[in-house]
């Protein structure tokens, strides 16, 4: 199990050249079933699982475990996906015959709506960095960014200087799978970033440092966008609501779909339609409130 695991890390590094990011999740996941499985009983004393001894009801063993530890549904989908991943990569590589993993059924997903501030409670939260340090004025431009582009927070903490067109108003954005695509960011992000900018220390690591001039990592960028949540009584809010505020904000104001997931990088319209009941909620109150009869 090891050795394929192994072999499976070279495969997405070299061949599919997935971001770090994914990688390490990647094989976090899977050296979780393999952990599973050398304490679940079936193999005395921690002993090596071959993966051609495993089986759909093993599989099907581990997401239950992971249900009883208290796993969302979305994280159990995603342990299965990598785990259908990992086993036709074998199937391919001719270490097994058959994918087991895709026996095994997802579980059903709950259908929730993403959470997005009002117009008014973005305007307020730009609001709340205050003071002319070079770290306010660093946080100003982290808020800005994300609400003028709305891309992922591990897109904006691997962004560079040389991403950002001063000029003209587009920042260069690697997504997931490392995919590039260019995005518009407006006006007051880039004053924001380009007082930022001015300010930092010199020879600072990517766009986004800390104190050291370090590039920031996603789980400091996420908390700095937490603590002027809380200052607007946002608490549950984090940097991904930004990301749903964008889109939220753009449909309202009359943008077409396609547009929407062109900017957010998303690689199916389906993703973004989620969207649209959150502008369909909007257009509901408009109409009873405009509607004599709403």
């Amino acid at each position: 199990m090891d050795h394929a695991i192994q072999n499976f890390g070279r495969y997405l590094a070299v061949e599919r050249n997935v971001s770090t990011h994914t990688y390490r999740n990647y094989l976090s996941d899977l050296s979780a079933f393999r952990e599973f499985l050398t304490g679940s009983g079936k193999n005395p004393a921690g002993s090596p699982v071959a993966p051609a001894t495993i089986d759909p009801l093993m599989i099907r063993g581990f997401l239950a475990h992971l249900h009883k530890q208290g796993a969302r549904r979305t994280t159990i989908a995603r342990k299965l996906a990598v785990l259908r991943s990992f086993f036709q990569y074998l199937v391919r590589e001719g270490e097994i015959p058959l994918n087991p993993a895709k026996r095994v059924a997802s579980p059903k997903q709950e259908k929730r709506l993403p959470s997005f501030l009002t117009v008014d409670q973005a305007q307020a939260l730009m609001a709340q960095p205050t003071g002319d340090h070079w770290t306010t004025l660093r946080d100003r431009a982290i808020l800005e960014t994300f609400y003028s582009t709305g891309i992922r927070l591990s897109e904006l903490v691997a962004l560079s200087e040389g991403d950002i067109d001063f000029q003209s108003g587009m920042a260069r954005i690697f997504g997931k799978g490392r995919k590039e695509r260019v995005v518009p960011i407006g006006g007051r992000a880039i004053a924001a970033l380009s007082a930022y900018v001015r300010s930092r220390p010199p020879m600072a690591e990517g766009l986004f440092c800390n104190l050291r001039g370090g590039r920031l990592t996603g789980r400091s960028v996420d908390r700095i966008v937490k603590k002027y949540m809380r200052k607007i009584d946002k608490p549950g809010f984090s940097a991904h609501s930004l990301r749903h505020s964008f889109a939220t904000h753009l449909l309202e104001g009359e943008a077409d779909l396609r547009s929407v997931q062109e900017m957010l990088g998303h690689a199916s319209l389906s993703t973004t339609q989620r969207y649209t009941h959150l502008q369909m909620d909007h257009l509901m109150r408009v109409y009873d409130k405009a509607h004599p009869r709403g």
